[in-house]
């Protein structure tokens, strides 16, 4: 990327430059892409300020690549137009990548910093260019270079490390992975390397009204917009990766700030073919400042100093409400020059905290011992804080911004606007990024968390914001309604009418929330056939905002506290077998020694459980419980030519009855195990060895038993525990492989005691089961061929 800039800068004084604006914006963004992949990658292994470095030079020339398009097709005509459009964005990384070049010389990672050094330096000269004409683009163009230089210093030490596997680094660019994984990632509960990044993107919106209130740049117009649109999308994605992180709160936070970037954007857009200024729904700002308000007290309780930054966004709002202008008035500017400093002040905490072993204090520790007085409010921490009831899920809880997103969108509707210039109030987007990109990405985090029916609703609601929101405020049907669009709508109301059905076996919330987006369906429908009453717009939207911000305010508190702070309500209709989500069954996380233990016990005292394996999920029962045993063969339905299997720890079980056993088949048995290898071999008096007593009819045939140890720590340790146990798989006689925890309560519902959950299975395929019976005549046979193959066996 920068010797593309390199390149750029030396030919710019020829009349025809080396490589064309529109051309040179088109290889940036590819680069940005590039950049973006690399920090993404290198933060699921571990913690670097290599990530905030890609991620925040990858906003950098996305940023810049749309400017120099927008240039080379003449959309910037006037003489100083590319110089107000670059410098804002140029001025926020010089002081972005300078923060991430101190941080890298006070942490260790010297090379790192010199990049960013160098890159500021560059970004620094390029903005003394735009402002005085004593500097040439040659003194720009050098400092490129360098970044090239150190670029190519590092990609050739990294190429060297992996082709000698570690033998050979230059020196610098060890990216000191052991010292990332003592600090602990971000991801497992530590600093998400995510929230400097996002600060950074603070800044670089904020330099756009900064610059404008100081008299740097000479008008807000179409140039900037660039800049603030690639900080929404980038906040959009750093949005995701906090989720990932298991950082609900910051994501949160994102989300919100993502709003208003993509607002400020559609505002400088709007004059581009319009005169006048569009104007902002005063509701809108004041209920957005209160959502702040209430998100910044809840992160104050995880961070402190994350909190009272938010509360600059809270008084940027009420700014924005109060300024008839909105982005354009001095004071909401006056207020961004603020932004601009905390995040910069946040940033570098953040940033530091990531990589040192001292860390710089937010204040969580005096939160902590201030609750720890009090007996009513308790915080939720530990491992187990963001998992979901099933236990398995990468991402943290998003229902957050999810109802959220439904207050700000209901809200924008009670600006009416003027019908024959829909554009000129700021309505789309707060319908179509909050209300509908931001919801439907809660949706598709709510599936990844085993949330199908919540998921089904966020992303059918989302959908409805869209396209009314582009329908109805951006005037694609115009002053006449149509039948069309009521058809469209009716078929919404159908869809949701199946979710307010599903929501009454969930909670009492859920029921009132999807029960009153019917509400805006129905003023939807009324205002496309001309039959809307005054007032019932406003009415339903403000019935769906409050419960929407009463769900907003459970969910939060819920993630927050340990036990029900605002309860959501029990189901309003139970059926048996359908458990509502409050099943008896007991769902524990694999990962825990005290999960397996607690199997053991439930084992051992008569209960059947579903375990995770080195295939699928089965079913099991202990040897010494044969009343345990009877049960599984009975709720599994099993089938006389499916028999049950027997599953060992280690041979050392069979160890006593060993000279019931050819040496062959004991031979074999020590080479093929352990593995997802079942052996059918004869039934004999070593079966009593084991402790079967009555158990023994339920297992196998009368003439053989399939017996296997399976290559699972968790399984081994278990049946460690308890002694031999019976298997069968975990689903009815016919039915398809279980292969994650969820599908195992769902197969089997009450007949199972415990689940013990490890996510999805690590392969699809069950196990292959040989036949032994005849291995001394040296024949062996398949009943099935399962993940391991003939050739194999």
């Amino acid at each position: 990327g920068s010797l593309l800039l390199a390149v750029h800068f030396y030919s710019s004084a020829r009349a025809a430059p080396l490589i064309p604006s529109t051309a040179l914006g088109v290889l940036l963004l590819l680069v940005s892409a590039l950049l973006a992949y690399a920090g993404i990658r290198r933060s699921l292994r571990s913690a670097s300020l290599l990530v905030a470095l890609c991620l925040t030079l990858s906003a950098l020339w996305s940023g810049y690549g749309v400017i120099l398009i927008l240039a080379g097709q003449g959309a910037l005509p006037g003489p100083g137009d590319a110089r107000d459009a670059l410098v804002p964005g140029l001025a926020t990384f010089t002081l972005g990548l300078l923060l991430l070049a101190v941080v890298g010389f006070l942490c260790g990672e010297p090379l790192l910093g010199l990049v960013a050094a160098a890159m500021s330096l560059a970004s620094a000269h390029e903005v003394a260019q735009h402002c005085s004409s004593s500097l040439g683009p040659s003194a720009v163009a050098c400092a490129h270079l360098s970044v090239c230089l150190l670029g190519g210093y590092f990609a050739l030490g990294r190429i060297l490390r992996l082709l000698t596997k570690g033998s050979l680094a230059l020196p610098g660019t060890e990216l000191t992975e052991k010292k990332a994984q003592e600090q602990g990632r971000g991801s497992a509960g530590g600093t998400n390397p995510f929230t400097a990044p996002g600060l950074l993107l603070n800044m670089l919106s904020a330099s756009v009204f900064c610059c404008r209130l100081l008299g740097v740049t000479h008008r807000l117009f179409l140039g900037h917009v660039p800049w603030l649109w690639a900080a929404g999308t980038f906040q959009i994605g750093i949005c995701v990766l906090s989720y990932r992180a298991m950082d609900a709160l910051m994501a949160t936070a994102f989300g919100f700030t993502s709003i208003l970037k993509f607002a400020a954007g559609y505002c400088l857009l709007y004059p581009a073919w319009q005169p006048k200024e569009p104007s902002l729904p005063t509701p809108f700002l004041v209920v957005f400042s209160i959502l702040f308000a209430v998100l910044a007290l809840f992160l104050s309780l995880q961070s402190p100093v994350d909190g009272l930054y938010l509360l600059v966004f809270v008084a940027y709002c009420i700014a924005l409400a109060c300024s008839p202008r909105g982005f354009f008035a001095g004071g909401p500017q006056g207020m961004a020059v603020a932004i601009f400093v905390s995040s910069a002040l946040v940033a570098l905490i953040h940033l530091y905290n990531v990589r040192a072993r001292a860390k710089i204090p937010t204040g969580k520790g005096a939160v902590k011992a201030l609750l720890a007085r009090s007996s009513l409010l308790k915080l939720r921490e530990g491992p187990d804080l963001h998992a979901p009831y099933l236990g398995y899920s990468k991402y943290a809880d998003a229902e957050v911004l999810t109802y959220a997103c439904s207050v700000l969108a209901s809200f924008a509707l009670t600006a009416s606007g003027d019908p024959q210039a829909p554009l000129a109030t700021v309505v789309i987007p707060w319908l179509v990024v909050a209300g509908g990109i931001l919801k439907l990405l809660g949706g598709s985090v709510a599936f990844a968390r085993g949330k199908t029916l919540e998921s089904s609703a966020f992303i059918l609601y989302s959908v409805m914001w869209i396209i009314w929101g582009l329908t109805r405020y951006s005037g694609l049907c115009g002053t006449a309604r149509s039948f069309h669009a009521a058809v469209g709508i009716i078929s919404f109301m159908l869809f949701n009418s199946f979710i307010v059905f599903c929501s009454l076996f969930l909670n009492t919330a859920w029921f009132f929330y999807s029960l009153t987006f019917m509400l805006i369906a129905v003023s939807f429908l009324l205002d496309a056939i001309h039959a809307l009453p005054t007032g019932y717009d406003i009415a339903a939207t403000l019935i769906f905002g409050l419960v929407s911000f009463y769900c907003f305010l459970a969910a939060l508190a819920s993630s927050t506290f340990e036990g029900c702070c605002l309860p959501m309500g029990r189901p309003m209709v139970q059926l048996s077998g359908v458990g509502a989500g409050t099943s008896k069954c007991l769902h524990l996380p694999a990962r825990k020694a005290s999960s397996v233990k607690r199997i053991a016990d439930i084992l051992r005292n008569g209960g059947t459980c579903g375990i995770p394996t080195d295939t699928v999920y089965v079913l099991v029962a202990a040897c010494s419980r044969p009343d345990a045993v009877e049960r599984a063969h009975r709720s599994k339905r099993q089938a006389q030519d499916r028999p049950m299997s027997l599953w060992i720890s280690s041979l050392k079980q069979l160890e006593p009855a060993r000279h019931l056993f050819t040496p062959l088949l004991w031979d074999f048995m020590e080479a093929a195990w352990p593995s997802p290898i079942s052996l059918v071999i004869p039934r004999g008096e070593w079966v009593d060895f084991l402790g079967m007593k009555d158990s023994a009819k339920y297992v196998g045939t009368p003439q053989s038993v399939a017996i296997r140890i399976p290559d699972c720590s968790v399984t081994t340790h278990l049946i460690d525990l308890v002694g031999p146990i019976v298997v069968t798989s975990a689903n009815p006689t016919g039915e398809a492989d279980t292969t994650h925890h969820n599908q195992v309560y769902a197969k089997l519902g009450d007949k199972v005691d415990a689940v013990l959950c490890a996510g999805p299975s690590p392969e699809n395929i069950a196990s292959t089961v040989v036949d032994c019976t005849k291995i001394d005549s040296g024949n062996i046979g398949f009943f099935r061929v399962g993940i391991i193959p003939k050739s194999q066996v």
